[in-house]
């Protein structure tokens, strides 16, 4: 039997939520049916051009509208298991999604007044489309979640699995490092923040009297390279509060339109806010931010505290960990109890997921597993100088996989196959008992074959 291809949860997103960027310039007709459940052939046709889209115009491979289709009928047959089943989605969690996705299409296209002009509708109509879609999609997770939630690989099952993959076909992985930091940002003396305080008093006072425009000053002054070239502008929407600092979010949405707030004070440094249009839980406003400027005082007052740090840490008066959670203030140390995230969200790291100050640390192997390095002044993506120390936890050669180094990610990779086939089998017994109808054009797409068999028998 030729094994089902399930292409996942985001895939279904994407097709389930593509439509509403495009035209429908395909008139609907029905494609397939499961249950009560209808798949229209409009909605096969706006997520490829979606997806082409997505890929610069190309094609994607090994994605056509059988590949879609078969995913489609995967959920709507999951939908129905998990109606069926009473599996609980809140309304809570269905809006956040909604919030989140509308969000994404809104920065994608460069702002809301672009998004509802490639959308063709107010970003709440675009809401409304997309809540039964993504509400079908939680369901089908859920579903999929409770159909595999009690399978688990044995050692012997991830060795018979390892051992199926020729030796060439094996994973070949580059150096890795795992990596714990305890970060200290180094706090600018008084005088230099009354300094920026005094400046942004005198922006303040210049667009109030219509000396100046605020969006020039913002290009002129602002120390914030994502919205300089803007004019100092961000569009902000009420639900997004855990998005932004609090300070901030509220001190903007306090504001009247055109009006321009005191001088406040962030996570980021120093801000004046002018609200520039408001529509109901929407806002553009501009802001000017004032970093204030960090001497070498600072920083070697830092090194200082942090070199204490990693005294008492080496003399086992306190584990890294526990020193992570007292001093570190970098924002993401709490969830990541102080290790370094790569950008496909692992704790294993190569080079490119370094930044230049951690990997000239790192240079000629200096550090070895196990060990401390010494305080060092670091530049963090937005510009602002830090102080850390950095735990090597272990560091890989680079290599072909093998179960004594990669044992946990082969097993993920044995439990993801099993976790497949505990599905596959699931639908194999549960297929029959659905009302299935493809429509005949598909009849020539080999991975429908299990429901066109179905579908033939429907109804009988």
């Amino acid at each position: 039997m030729k094994r089902m291809k399930y292409l996942g949860i985001p895939v279904l997103l994407l097709i389930a939520s593509a439509g509403f960027a495009q035209e429908k310039v395909v008139a609907d007709k029905i494609a397939g049916i499961v249950g009560d459940k209808i798949i229209l052939k409009s909605e096969l046709a706006t997520a490829i051009a979606d997806m082409q889209r997505n890929n610069n115009g190309q094609e994607v491979k090994g994605v056509d509208e059988c590949t879609i289709l078969d995913n489609m009928l995967i959920q709507k047959a999951l939908v129905l298991q998990a109606e069926k089943d009473s599996l609980p989605v809140s309304d809570e969690e269905v809006e956040a999604e909604v919030d989140q996705r509308i969000r994404y299409f809104i920065n994608l296209y460069g702002g809301k007044d672009a998004f509802e002009q490639i959308a063709q509708r107010t970003v709440y109509q675009a809401k409304m489309d997309f809540m039964a879609p993504i509400r079908e999609q939680r369901q089908a997770e859920a579903m999929r979640k409770k159909i595999v939630q009690d399978v688990t690989v044995t050692p012997t099952e991830v060795k018979e699995f390892f051992d199926k993959i020729p030796e060439n076909k094996r994973i070949f992985y580059e150096s890795e490092m795992q990596l714990s930091q305890i970060v200290i940002y180094p706090k600018a003396s008084h005088d230099i923040e009354e300094l920026a305080i005094a400046d942004l008093n005198e922006y303040k006072k210049q667009v109030e009297s219509g000396q100046r425009k605020f969006e020039l000053l913002a290009q002129l002054y602002s120390d914030d390279p994502g919205t300089k070239d803007k004019g100092g502008a961000i569009e902000l929407n009420r639900n997004d509060s855990k998005m932004w600092d609090p300070t901030f979010f509220t001190t903007a949405f306090r504001l009247k339109e055109g009006q321009v707030s005191p001088v406040i004070k962030s996570k980021y440094g120093y801000h004046i806010i002018q609200m520039v249009s408001r529509n109901g839980d929407d806002a553009l406003v501009r802001h000017i931010l004032k970093i204030p400027a960090i001497t070498q005082p600072e920083v070697d007052e830092a090194v200082q505290r942090l070199d204490s740090v990693r005294h008492d840490i080496m003399a086992g008066a306190v584990d890294f960990g526990q020193a992570v959670v007292k001093f570190s203030e970098d924002e993401n140390a709490k969830s990541t109890a102080g290790q370094v995230m790569g950008r496909n969200g692992t704790t294993f790291l190569t080079i490119p997921d370094l930044d230049k100050d951690m990997v000239l640390l790192l240079k000629n192997d200096s550090l070895k597993p196990g060990q401390i390095s010494k305080p060092e002044q670091f530049t963090d993506e937005r510009g602002k100088k830090g102080v850390r120390i950095v735990k090597l936890i272990s560091r890989s050669e680079p290599h072909r996989e093998n179960l004594r180094d990669d044992y946990d990610r082969i097993a993920q990779r044995a439990l993801d196959q099993k976790r497949s086939q505990v599905l596959e089998k699931w639908f194999m017994a549960k297929i029959p008992t659905f009302y299935i109808m493809i429509d005949p054009e598909f009849q020539n797409c080999s991975n429908l074959t299990k429901w066109q068999v179905s579908s033939s028998t429907a109804g009988n």
